[in-house]
């Protein structure tokens, strides 16, 4: 028979609470949690444990980043094509128009920008529902213009 050496630790109030959870969710001993746990934490594959879950977090991460990578090359490519555009069609203006097209030009940044901000709070984003477009239109079978 093995004899086991009684020792005092300190707990957090909050984590004493989830252990004594535990104890009674898996009617075991609280000593027998804690002996699993710091048992766990020494044995030579928890560190292999861990590195295990850094690297599935660090591939997701290196997967988040290759996405937000795509959606700027494609808002850089859009805002190219854009200014090319508006650059290519537009006119210049007489003198004498500078002052009023300055007045609505502030009052249509203002609108954008009010739009802008309603479409950030609510989470809508350009890139989603570019995406939401092109699937719906894949799965009705239609072909991209």
């Amino acid at each position: 028979m093995q004899t086991k050496t009684r020792m005092n630790v300190y707990f957090d109030p909050d984590l004493l609470k989830k252990v004594e959870a535990l104890s009674l969710r898996r009617n075991v001993s609280k000593s027998a949690i804690i002996e699993a746990a710091v048992a766990s934490f020494l044995s030579a594959d928890a560190s292999e444990r861990l590195e295990a879950v850094f690297a599935r977090r660090m591939d997701k991460i290196g997967r988040q980043i290759d996405g937000m990578d795509e959606d700027l090359a494609i808002v850089a490519e859009t805002l190219s094509l854009f200014v090319e555009y508006w650059l290519t069609i537009t006119p210049p203006l007489p003198e004498s128009a500078h002052a009023s097209a300055k007045a609505k030009g502030t009052e249509r940044f203002g609108r954008f920008l009010n739009t802008l901000g309603r479409k950030l709070a609510t989470g809508d984003r350009f890139l989603k529902d570019i995406s939401r477009d092109i699937d719906a239109r894949h799965h009705d079978g239609k072909q991209p213009e």
